[in-house]
C-alpha cells in the first residue's frame, strides 16, 4: 500500500468521522434506529455540488449542504413525533423520498448553466476543474493534494467534536441526552421531549449531509449511489471504536467513534490493496461485504474474548 493510498484513506475516513458522530448522536444518545443517514450524506454531497457547479463560494456551498441534511433530519423526527410514524418507518419514507429530490438536485445543474434546454434529474454531476475548498491550498502539480485534503477534514473534525462536546454539556444537550435515555423520565421533568427529538435528528442528519458536502469536493463529482451503506459504515465505526476504546465520558466516547471511523476505513484499504485478497478475487466492488464482516467481527469478538476469559478465570480458581 502507497504512502499516497494510505493519507487518502485517512482523508476518507476523517470524513467518515463526521458522519459517524452524526450517527452516534441518533442512534447512541437518541436511542433512534436512523435510515435517513443513506440519503442525507448524497443530500449534501448533491446540494453542495450544485451550488460549486453553478459558481457559488464552495465554503457557502458546503454549509448549504450541511443545512440540507439538517432539514431532512428534522423532516424524519416530524413524522415521528408529530404523526405518531414509527422511528424506522420514519426515516425509510425521508429517506426514499430523498431519493428522487436528490437525482432532481443533480439534474439541475446542467439546466441553470443552459447546458440543457430540458430539466430532468440525473444520477451525477461532475465537478472536475470546480473550485473547492481545498482548492486554494493544493499546488498546481497537485502533488500536496490529499495531504492538504486530510489536514482540512481533520480540522473539521476537530471542530465538530469540539462543539458537539460544548453542546452536549449545556441543558439542551443533556435533555437530548435524557430524552435517548429514558423519554418518559424525561417528559416528566419538564424536557419538550419531541422538539428535542427534532433537533436532535437536524444535528444528527446536519453532520451526515456535512460529510457528503466534503466527500464530493474530494472525489470531483457528486453521485447518487455515495450513500449506500452510510448507516453501516457510521453503525460499523461506533461499534470499532466502544469495542476498542471502552469509555464512559461523552468526549472520550466520541473520540473513541472518531477513532473508530479512522480504523474503519484503514481496515478497508488494508483490505482492498492486499495482494492475497486480490489474488482469491477480492476487489473494489466487494466493500460493502467487507464491511458487513467488519461489523460482525466487532461485535462478536469483544463478547468472546469476555467469555475466553471467564472460562479461563474459571479454570484457574
Amino acid at each position: 500500500m502507497s504512502f499516497e493510498f494510505l493519507i487518502s484513506s485517512l482523508g476518507i475516513g476523517l470524513i467518515y468521522a463526521i458522519v459517524s458522530l452524526g450517527v452516534f448522536i441518533s442512534f447512541r444518545l437518541l436511542d433512534f434506529p436512523d435510515l435517513t443517514a443513506d440519503a442525507s450524506f448524497p443530500l449534501g454531497g448533491a446540494v453542495c455540488g450544485l451550488c460549486i457547479y453553478i459558481g457559488i463560494d464552495p465554503w457557502i456551498a458546503t454549509l448549504l449542504g450541511m443545512f440540507a441534511g439538517c432539514i431532512a433530519g428534522s423532516l424524519t423526527g416530524l413524522l415521528y413525533v408529530k404523526l405518531n410514524i414509527l422511528q424506522l418507518l420514519s426515516s425509510i419514507i425521508v429517506m426514499i423520498g430523498l431519493y428522487s429530490i436528490n437525482l432532481r438536485i443533480l439534474g439541475l445543474g446542467r439546466y441553470i448553466t443552459h447546458e440543457t434546454t430540458e430539466y430532468s434529474g440525473s444520477p451525477n454531476l461532475a465537478l472536475l476543474d470546480a473550485k473547492t475548498i481545498f482548492s486554494p491550498f493544493i499546488s498546481e502539480d497537485y502533488s500536496n493534494q490529499y495531504f492538504v485534503q486530510s489536514v482540512m477534514v481533520c480540522g473539521f473534525v476537530i471542530v465538530v467534536w469540539s462543539l458537539l462536546h460544548l453542546f452536549l454539556n449545556t441543558q439542551m444537550g443533556l435533555a437530548l441526552r435524557a430524552t435517548g435515555t429514558n423519554q418518559r423520565m424525561a417528559r416528566s421533568q419538564g424536557v419538550p421531549t419531541g422538539s428535542i427529538t427534532i433537533l436532535g435528528m437536524a444535528i444528527s442528519n446536519g453532520l451526515i449531509a456535512l460529510g457528503g458536502s466534503l466527500f464530493v469536493q474530494i472525489q470531483g463529482s457528486a453521485d447518487i449511489t455515495i450513500g449506500v451503506g452510510t448507516i453501516v459504515i457510521g453503525l460499523a465505526s461506533i461499534i470499532i471504536g466502544e469495542s476498542i476504546f471502552p469509555t464512559k465520558r461523552i468526549w472520550a466516547i466520541m473520540l473513541a467513534v472518531i477513532l473508530g471511523a479512522i480504523l474503519y476505513r484503514l481496515f478497508i484499504a488494508v483490505a482492498l490493496s492486499n495482494e492475497f485478497l486480490h489474488k482469491i478475487g477480492v476487489g473494489t466492488e466487494d466493500l460493502n461485504l467487507i464491511t458487513a464482516i467488519l461489523v460482525v467481527l466487532a461485535l462478536v469478538l469483544p463478547k468472546q474474548l469476555k467469555k475466553y476469559s471467564k472460562k479461563r478465570g474459571n479454570k484457574y480458581a
